[in-house]
């Protein structure tokens, strides 16, 4: 099955990054999430206990992403990834992009980030 929820372009403001300029101002990250999860239930039912809601998981990743100062995007990333498994157990998997629009690189670019993927573990058989 590939039926999948997304949120794409939550703007958030957090303190991220290894420059100490970074720390002091922040700046507006941009996070895309795509959850990997059935949806045969919420079809046929049409009914919110039967998926996830989105507006919980947006509040679940902001405060994720924004409860802690990182260094790096990457340990962002992985904490919005673990927030939201934890929180919703019928999520299999969840892509987490973060985009770094103003990110200290002495070049001309349109898009930086990172983007993990992660799962709940494998039964065993």
């Amino acid at each position: 099955m590939n039926d999948s929820i997304f949120i794409k372009g939550l703007s958030l403001h957090a303190y991220h990054g290894v420059m100490a300029h970074e720390a002091k101002v922040g700046q507006t990250f941009t996070i895309d999430l795509e959850l990997d999860i059935d949806l045969s239930d919420a079809a046929r039912s049409d009914k919110v206990k039967d998926t996830v809601s989105y507006d919980q998981v947006a509040n679940c990743a902001s405060d994720a992403f924004c409860s802690q100062r990182f260094k790096l995007i990457e340990a962002a990333a992985n904490s919005v990834a673990e927030a939201v498994l934890k929180t919703f157990p019928r999520v299999r998997s969840i892509a987490v992009t973060i985009h770094k629009p103003h990110a200290p690189i002495a070049a001309t670019f349109s898009d930086v980030g990172v983007k993990l993927v992660r799962g709940r573990p494998k039964p065993k058989s």
